[in-house]
């Protein structure tokens, strides 16, 4: 095969056949072209939630511990929504495997600073206490520490609170330079290279819509609730026992409409198409006025209760499986940083927490997603037009709520359905080229092994975490609060056993009196009034341009 890869730039139907052959002749390119294993230099990042809960399976009501530094400053420990709702993020490494161990060791450390409480194994909460018991994240006083806090006000004023407590993964991850730019010269492509990147980017986040529903399936593992999770409304379950709701077939009732996928974001339309058009989506929303929101108020006897009255009030407010992003500066909103420096990663953000690994995610699963990343990237990726976007949504909820059903059938292009299990094995058998593409950075074979682990599950539902967490249950007689109380405790005790390098301990108690100290200059600086630092935040959107 002799073609650049620059001839084929048409837009093919990206299913069945083509499908395959789209990516397999990329690959097949790249490697005659003699460029092996580029791939090398990718970088991989991981951030984690996880709710802090006393020993009874209640959420914590103290506030962040002091060992752990400030939430506001602190590099690598933070918090999410709530109080309770503790953050890891891991630096960006070339190995995935250097991300897990980071994380691994940041929950070695935290279990020695939160005293007998534990960190909840499982990303769906158990809600006893109802939404007040749930304490929103506290930053200081500052002007941006008031600001995340009023944020997460909002957001309870828009959702409530529960819904906050959901816990997940997210998976961030860059391409190689020497891959994009090798990509780059065989497309013949002149561009300056951030533009180059940003679409290419941009090409491998449409493919993640379409196909990033696999994700859930293969990973989800949040097939029911506590009936305190919803206040004992039945919204289209059946009862699993006494206290916990499920579906049968369910893999991901995080990504349900209960869950992220909420009916209060389905109207708005992100444009995934370019990075202008994504970034000016995106700012539409932060700056149209909501009827609803409107009658909530901003500030209301003197009490900020949102930042604005907006269909969204910041971009994060935003959920979607995946999210194109850059390294903000301080002070700096993300899309703001995506028009100076263009997309430098992208943010998966389908995982479950996997209730059976002690920190939430293995390294069978960074493995597939880096497949499953490099064959959106290679695959042809047409626009996304609303009529997609719609089958698009349907799928994930779909899954979410349906996915191990062998009979369920999604939407594919001009109005086919076609089976899960069918378009899952024509998926897999296009990934194996990518998969030979990331063998050759360890020349082990670890990718294409991975790969042939996971299409088992396509093959039988009930080797998926979805099912296992289902069939434990059962097999132990447990509510969901049971089990995931239980497996918590067993969790946390084997973190305590693991060993943590003294230099480690030493730089992450280092970290914590820096971002305290740090907090406290913060604090005492001269700042101007909240209401000037908001606008003038805000303003920074409506003056950043390409």
């Amino acid at each position: 095969m002799t073609a650049d890869i620059g001839t084929i730039s048409a837009f093919g139907t990206g299913y069945g056949d083509a499908m395959n052959q789209s990516a397999e002749r990329r690959v097949r390119q790249l490697q005659e072209y003699g460029e092996r294993g580029l791939l090398a230099g990718s970088r991989h990042g991981l951030e984690k939630e996880s709710l802090r809960v006393t020993p009874t399976g209640h959420i914590a009501q103290t506030p962040h511990p002091i060992g752990l530094g400030s939430p506001l400053c602190h590099s690598e420990i933070t918090t999410d929504y709530s109080e309770a709702l503790l953050e890891w993020v891991t630096p960006a490494y070339t190995r995935g495997g250097d991300a897990l161990q980071h994380l691994a060791d940041l929950h070695r450390y935290t279990v020695d600073q939160i005293g007998d409480e534990l960190l909840w194994a499982t990303s769906m909460p158990c809600v006893v206490g109802g939404d007040r018991s749930i304490p929103i994240a506290d930053y200081g006083n500052s002007n941006i520490g008031r600001m995340k806090h009023v944020y997460r006000h909002g957001l309870d004023w828009r959702y409530g609170r529960t819904m906050q407590a959901i816990a997940g993964i997210h998976f961030n991850f860059s391409f190689s330079e020497a891959f994009l730019r090798s990509v780059q010269a065989r497309e013949g492509d002149r561009r300056d290279f951030a533009a180059f990147r940003s679409d290419f980017y941009f090409r491998l986040i449409r493919n993640f819509q379409r196909y990033g529903w696999l994700v859930p399936y293969l990973m989800g593992a949040s097939p029911a609730i506590c009936k305190s999770f919803t206040g004992g409304r039945d919204l289209d379950f059946q009862s699993f026992s006494a206290n916990t709701f499920y579906t049968p077939y369910a893999t991901s009732l995080r990504m349900s409409d209960i869950g992220y996928k909420n009916n209060a974001q389905a109207a708005l339309e992100i444009d995934y198409n370019n990075l202008d058009a994504y970034v000016a989506s995106l700012r539409s929303a932060i700056s149209t006025p909501d009827p609803e929101y409107a009658r909530i108020g901003t500030r209301v006897n003197g009490v900020w209760r949102q930042l604005n009255t907006n269909v969204l009030q910041i971009e994060n407010e935003y959920y979607s499986f995946v999210r194109p992003k850059a390294v903000a500066q301080s002070g700096e909103p993300p899309t703001c940083a995506l028009n100076r420096a263009g997309v430098e990663y992208v943010e998966i953000r389908a995982l479950d927490l996997d209730p059976f690994s002690p920190i939430g995610i293995d390294a069978d699963q960074i493995a597939f997603l880096e497949t499953l990343l490099v064959f959106c990237l290679l695959e042809d990726s047409p626009p996304i037009d609303a009529h997609e976007q719609n089958h698009i949504n349907a799928n994930q909820g779909l899954v979410a709520r349906e996915g191990r059903d062998p009979d369920l059938t999604l939407h594919r292009g001009n109005g086919e359905r076609v089976g899960l299990r069918e378009w899952a094995r024509e998926l897999f058998d296009a990934m194996e080229g990518p998969a030979e593409l990331l063998d050759e950075v360890y020349g082990d074979g670890r990718y294409s092994r991975i790969l042939a682990t996971y299409r088992e599950s396509v093959e039988d539902a009930g080797q998926t975490p979805s099912a296992q967490v289902l069939a434990t249950m059962r097999d132990r007689g447990e509510e969901f609060v049971e089990f995931a109380l239980r497996t918590s405790a067993e969790h946390v005790q084997t973190i305590r056993d693991w060993p943590l390098d003294p230099a480690t301990r030493t730089r992450l108690s280092e970290e914590a009196a820096r971002s305290l100290a740090e907090q406290a200059t913060l604090e005492a600086s001269d700042e101007p009034d909240f209401e000037d630092f908001v606008s003038a935040y805000f303003a920074q959107e409506s003056t950043s341009g390409r």
